[in-house]
């Protein structure tokens, strides 16, 4: 046997399985040796080697996945892939926020939730969310990078932006559990802290199937106690309102009823509430949220929907928003908006934010209201974020643009640590001053506020490793400069080829389904009207059009789409020359035609057989018309009028 050193063989000896003893000293050494405090750095270092491995691209994007790992399991790259996904159903409280309010009967109740700094939450959430255009967005949230990827580069919801659309507290201790509560804990903790009964509390746990309660049982049980009640029962009905407060807004889960009792664990010391970071755990609470509905079999989306909706009304005001002309830069900037249903599809609004230039977002919303509420220092902090077992990084240097700052590559994302490891995690949150971007990592401010500019190599950077475009173009409504430049060319104007290009066109606005916009629809009659008047964008396409053939090619009524009959004047069965398509004059907003020559004639399909042709004007030289053919024609129609 090779000679052995301590605890392991010699390099030469084949290797061998380590004793339990050696399993339990290092495991000891792990959990006591202090975690060393890494020194400012620009940017998080990152526990994957520097060599990583390069995944094949995906259709559409990204052609580079060594950052978007998972994007295989994508909702986006199914739905590139032709595979659909209805809306999402949404969880939001915000009209149950109302059924227990705070009144002057209940001020010893309000006083301790103003402390805590949760009030605001009692009165900025919106009663309702558009669920075409949340489920818009969340199709584009990677959660490697924890960012929105955009045409133009990622967007993501930062700490500035909880605590100016919130105004609750970003800063503070890390909401952190020692482990996930058992059921039997969850009723010994409702027993200690809200004095229930320990049958009352074993049922409740048992109808909810998990250590959870009802936010129904929450207020039937202690909504009705006031200041005239003990000091315990007011002490208990506080806890309880603080429970269901962030039971409906901070950390809603997708139960769309319940409320983990763990949380209740946070109420123990009254006096502690306010000195909790509710802003950061509410971030990474909602960042898991929107990972987990990035898979294509997920139908619900969680977390305080609130923040997110406002977020995207902010930076994207001119696409959905509907703001409240009485806001006033004093209250939370989530009051500022008027939360509407829009009635767009979702395909709609996917092709809308294909189409979104940088000129349409708003990158600083929040210059009126830094009198009020500043830029806090530690929305440059770069590592992680808590709340419970939910670990999520926070990638600042990913969005410098959202910060006035010129955009520049940035570095790899972090991988956070698990969540067993809370030292470490703790001692990142409590340093957080040595984790935040230096100057040199934020780097340049941008030449003109709210410009979003970047480095001419990011955007050749970000299309390589990205996934721009969701909708994919063969499923599209047929309005974009993609779609037009796959139509028939306008280079041949004969009646034949201004049909097609029509017919193809149409086929796109059909197949686009009824839940299309009414502008959508109103941009296919003004494009099918220009077609078919031989009205080109070109000045080639305005020159006099070419005689059409002796000989017309008649397409099938089975290819074209239904049409009134009288929308057409059907041509003569005996004339050779079609006359012209008869269509109603272009709106004002609709340039007409360069009048450098008359359109060609439209070649139309013969009439059905129910509609009798219109007879030519009579000419004396002409023999006379054949009767038994116009008798056949016209008995043939009435008999197929009877059936």
């Amino acid at each position: 046997m090779p000679p052995r050193t301590r605890g392991r063989y010699t390099s030469d000896a084949p290797r061998r399985r380590p004793t339990g003893s050696e399993r339990r000293r290092r495991v000891h050494l792990r959990e006591v040796d202090p975690v060393p405090d890494p020194d400012p750095v620009e940017h998080p270092q990152h526990d994957r080697d520097e060599t990583e491995e390069v995944f094949e691209g995906a259709p559409g994007g990204p052609i580079d996945r060594s950052i978007l790992r998972s994007f295989h399991k994508h909702v986006a790259a199914k739905i590139w892939l032709g595979e659909d996904r209805a809306p999402l159903k949404l969880v939001n409280h915000g009209a149950k926020l109302q059924l227990w309010e705070l009144d002057m009967e209940r001020s010893c109740i309000y006083e301790t939730v103003h402390r805590s700094g949760l009030a605001p939450l009692t009165s900025c959430s919106h009663r309702v969310a558009s669920r075409p255009m949340l489920s818009a967005f969340c199709e584009r949230w990677q959660p490697e990078t924890t960012t929105f990827h955009m045409p133009f580069g990622e967007m993501t919801i930062t700490l500035d932006d909880v605590a100016s659309i919130l105004h609750i507290p970003v800063t503070g201790s890390m909401i952190s559990f020692p482990q996930p509560l058992r059921v039997d804990d969850a009723n010994a903790l409702l027993v200690e802290l809200l004095g229930t009964t320990d049958v009352e509390a074993s049922r409740e746990t048992e109808q909810c199937r998990s250590p959870s309660v009802r936010l129904l049982w929450l207020r039937d049980h202690f909504s009705t106690i006031t200041d005239a009640s003990s000091d315990d029962n007011i002490m208990f009905a506080t806890r309880t309102f603080l429970l269901h407060l962030v039971g409906c807004t901070l950390f809603a889960d997708k139960s769309a009823t319940n409320v983990a009792v763990v949380y209740l664990e946070l109420f123990r010391d009254l006096s502690m509430v306010g000195s909790y970071a509710w802003g950061a755990a509410c971030l990474a609470y909602l960042y898991r949220q929107l990972t987990t509905a990035t898979r294509f079999e997920v139908r619900q989306l969680g977390g305080y929907l609130t923040l997110l909706q406002a977020w995207i009304y902010e930076h994207f005001p001119e696409m959905f928003s509907s703001p409240d002309m009485s806001y006033t830069e004093s209250r939370p900037r989530a009051l500022r908006w008027r939360p509407h249903v829009i009635s767009d599809s979702l395909q709609s609004v996917r092709e809308r934010l294909d189409r979104l230039q940088i000129s349409e977002v708003c990158w600083e919303p929040y210059v009126d209201h830094r009198a009020e509420h500043p830029l806090p220092d530690i929305a440059w902090y770069s590592r992680c974020l808590k709340c419970g077992q939910v670990v999520e990084p926070y990638h600042p240097e990913r969005v410098l643009r959202q910060f006035g700052y010129i955009q520049t590559i940035p570095p790899r994302p972090f991988t956070p640590p698990r969540p067993d490891r809370s030292i470490l995690l703790e001692q990142y949150w409590e340093r957080w001053t040595h984790h935040v971007l230096t100057d040199q990592s934020q780097g340049r401010r941008c030449h003109y506020s709210g410009s979003g500019e970047s480095v001419p190599e990011y955007m050749a950077w970000y299309d390589r490793i990205s996934h721009r475009i969701v909708q994919p173009p063969q499923l599209r409504s047929g309005f974009t400069t993609d779609a037009r430049s796959s139509l028939p060319s306008h280079a041949a104007s004969t009646s034949d080829t201004r049909a097609a290009r029509a017919l193809t066109l149409l086929k796109l606005v059909i197949s686009g389904g009824r839940e299309q916009s009414v502008y959508v629809f109103w941009g296919a009659l003004n494009e099918v009207h220009g077609i078919l008047a031989g009205s080109d964008e070109t000045s080639a396409s305005h020159s006099t059009p070419s005689p059409a053939p002796a000989s017309h090619s008649t397409p099938s009524p089975a290819t074209l789409p239904f049409f009134s009959p009288a929308t057409f004047v059907y041509p003569p069965a005996a004339s050779d020359d079609p006359p012209p398509l008869i269509v109603p004059p272009p709106p004002a907003s609709v340039a007409p035609p360069a009048a450098s020559g008359p359109p060609p004639p439209l070649i139309v399909p013969p009439p059905p057989a129910s509609v009798a042709p219109l007879a030519p004007a009579a000419d004396p030289s002409a023999p006379a018309p054949d009767s038994t053919a116009s008798t056949t024609v016209y008995v043939r129609a009435k008999r197929k009028k009877k059936t």
